[in-house]
């Protein structure tokens, strides 16, 4: 078990808990945002190949447009909150 903390697989012996949790939360946030990306392109290209025309291929991509807006905020919002995340967390690591 010690060999896999030296060697870094388990968890870098230099980090600590919230440093550890500020990453993850951070991760998580980009990949959050990086999922609003085929959110709206398959939006796009599912209202520009649908066989209806007029309001509904309108109303398809800009709810898909809307959808993937919401997602890139909510990522943008967790990487922004992950320190205050991170430390309500791990109160009693020091920094």
């Amino acid at each position: 078990m010690a060999q896999l903390f030296s060697l870094g697989i388990l968890a870098p012996p230099f980090m600590k808990s919230k440093q550890l949790a500020n990453v993850l939360i951070k991760i998580l946030g980009l990949s959050v945002c990086l999922y609003a990306i085929p959110t709206c392109v398959g939006g796009l290209i599912a209202g520009l190949t649908s066989p209806a025309r007029g309001d509904a291929v309108m109303i398809r991509m800009v709810s898909s447009a809307i959808g993937a807006g919401v997602q890139a905020v909510v990522g943008i919002v967790i990487i922004c909150a992950s320190q205050k995340v991170a430390g309500l967390m791990f109160k009693t690591d020091d920094e």
